[in-house]
Formats: C-alpha cells, sequence, structure tokens
C-alpha cells in the first residue's frame, strides 16, 4: 500500500512540474523586428511590447494583439463617383499606410481598414465632387495629395499614418470613353498631319539649299576653269614670244659669228658689210614685229647706192 501512495505521488510531482514548465515556457515571448504586442493584464491594457525577449505574468497577463508595423498596402474596390458636371464614374485607390501606435490601434477602432476604407470612398467624393471630368482626368497629382492630407488627419487617433494614397484607375461612363477615344484618334491624326506638312517642307528646303549649293559650286568651277584657261593662254603667249625673240638672238649671235670669222680670216670692210646686210635681210624675213638695228649698218643705205652707180656706169661703158 505505501509502495503505491509512493508511484502516485511521484506521478503527482513530476505532472506538476511538467505543467509548470509548460507555464513558464508560455511565459516566455520573443517578439521579432517590426513587430508589437499589445499585453494586457485580467482584461485592462498593461503595456506594449517591442522587440527582444519578454516575460509575463501566467494566467493574468495575455497578448491581446500582434501588431505588425511594416508599411502596407491596401487596394480599395473601384467607388462610384459623381464630378461637378454630373459625370458619373467609377475609381479605385490604393492607400499605403503604417501603424505607429499599436494601442491605438487596438482600442481606437474596431476595424481599422474597414474604417479607412469607408473613409477613402467619402473623401474621394468630397474632392471629385469639386471638380469636372476634365480636370478629373488631368489632376491624380492633386487629388492624391488632398486625399493623403484627409486621411493621414482622420486616421490619426487610430495609430495609423497615411503615406501615399493614389487613384489607381479612372474608369468614366463607355459613351465618354468612345467620345475620347475618338477624340485622341482626331488629336493624333492631326499631329501626324502637322508632322508630316513639316517633314515635307524640310525636304523641300533641303532639296533647294542643295541645288543652290550645286550651282555655286558649278558657278565656281566655271570660274575656276576661265582663270585657268586665261592663265593657261597667257602663258603660251609669254612662251611663244620668247621663243620668237631667242630665235632672233640665236640668229643675230650666228651671223655675229660668222662676221667675226671673216674678220679674223681677213675679210676687208666691204665683205663684213655685205655680210652684215644678209643677215639683216634673214633676219626681217617678215616673221618678226620688231628689228633690231646694230649702229654698224646704219650707213649700209650709202655703200648700196655707190655699188649701184658704179655698177651702172659699167654697164654704160660696155654700151
Amino acid at each position: 500500500m505505501g509502495s503505491i501512495l509512493g508511484v502516485f505521488l511521484g506521478l503527482f510531482w513530476v505532472i506538476v512540474v511538467i505543467v509548470l514548465l509548460v507555464i513558464l515556457t508560455s511565459c516566455i515571448r520573443i517578439v521579432r523586428q517590426a513587430q508589437a504586442l499589445v499585453i494586457e493584464r485580467l482584461g485592462a491594457y498593461q503595456t506594449t511590447w517591442g522587440t527582444g525577449l519578454h516575460f509575463k505574468m501566467p494566467v493574468l497577463d495575455r497578448v491581446a494583439r500582434k501588431v505588425d508595423l511594416k508599411e502596407q498596402v491596401v487596394d480599395f474596390a473601384p467607388q462610384p463617383v459623381i464630378t461637378k458636371d454630373n459625370v458619373t464614374m467609377r475609381i479605385d485607390t490604393v492607400v499605403f499606410y503604417q501603424i505607429t501606435d499599436p494601442k491605438m490601434f487596438c482600442y481606437g477602432v474596431a476595424n481599422p481598414i474597414m474604417a479607412i476604407e469607408n473613409l477613402t470612398a467619402t473623401t474621394l467624393r468630397n474632392i471629385i465632387g469639386d471638380l469636372e471630368l476634365d480636370q478629373t482626368l488631368t489632376s491624380r497629382e492633386t487629388i492624391n495629395t488632398k486625399m493623403r492630407a484627409s486621411l493621414d488627419v482622420a486616421t490619426d487617433p487610430w495609430g495609423i499614418k497615411v503615406n501615399r494614397v493614389e487613384l489607381k484607375n479612372i474608369i468614366p461612363p463607355a459613351a465618354i470613353q468612345d467620345a475620347m477615344e475618338k477624340q485622341m484618334k482626331a488629336e493624333r491624326e492631326r499631329r501626324e498631319a502637322i508632322l508630316r506638312a513639316e517633314g515635307e517642307k524640310k525636304s523641300t528646303i533641303l532639296v533647294a539649299e542643295g541645288n543652290k549649293e550645286s550651282a555655286i559650286l558649278d558657278a565656281e568651277a566655271e570660274k575656276q576653269a576661265a582663270i585657268l584657261r586665261a592663265e593657261a593662254q597667257k602663258e603660251a603667249m609669254i612662251r611663244q614670244a620668247e621663243g620668237e625673240a631667242e630665235a632672233i638672238l640665236k640668229v643675230q649671235q650666228a651671223n655675229a659669228d660668222g662676221i667675226r670669222f671673216l674678220k679674223d680670216a681677213g675679210a676687208d670692210e666691204a665683205v663684213l658689210t655685205m655680210k652684215s646686210l644678209e643677215a639683216f635681210e634673214r633676219a626681217a624675213d617678215g616673221k618678226a614685229t620688231k628689228i633690231i638695228i646694230p649702229s654698224e649698218i646704219q650707213s649700209i643705205a650709202g655703200l648700196v647706192k655707190s655699188v649701184v652707180e658704179v655698177g651702172g656706169k659699167e654697164e654704160q661703158q660696155e654700151l
């Protein structure tokens, strides 16, 4: 009997130890980075645990909510809105938010995400209601800024900070979409016509400039050719004149050399004079335009006359 009681007592203490270990283990919590735990004690808010190792009172304390502190994104379904000019369209929004106060997030509003969605729809209707259709389509940045400012102020008591709001899609009615597509098509065709006209204009200008440049180059080439022809003709005339002058000088030099040879051989003055006349006759053969007469020949006319008179007298005596 005593041994059986001892066994039961042993099992009891083992069970007690196991239960205590389980309870102690459950009281140890490790909070990860970018997380927070809201702790309640006996149903009332006790504290908020941040990143690290924490211990809670057994039975008395409990984790009321685990809160994610990272930035989160929620995409809301398209909401019907009416513009200032009574055009109904559908707009869906994307909200980027972050929980900054876990306690207010847990106890400030019952369903924070639904509250943000309803607040977004209400704010969007108020902003779009002051804008016309064209302004709505072209003022996304303005709408996003106004919505972010309004939502951030409204969600601050809930421990939520709205970092950014984006209009994802703006869907106008089908009739307006058709009209907008036609307008865009007409605008594209107009721009295409303008670009085509500008291209043709530039092409015409380029062709005209090319023709002008070609004409200028042709005129320059003709001018250079005329100058070269004139220079060549001038050079030819100079060469010809120089050749003729050189030929005359060479003939006269040859005659002078011949006369000098006769003189060296002992010929009298009459023979030298006759040789000079022959040389002068050949030099003045009709091909030269200018003849230089040496001073020694200037008295040749008198000599010729004397020779003619002597010849005449001899003929009369023979008769």
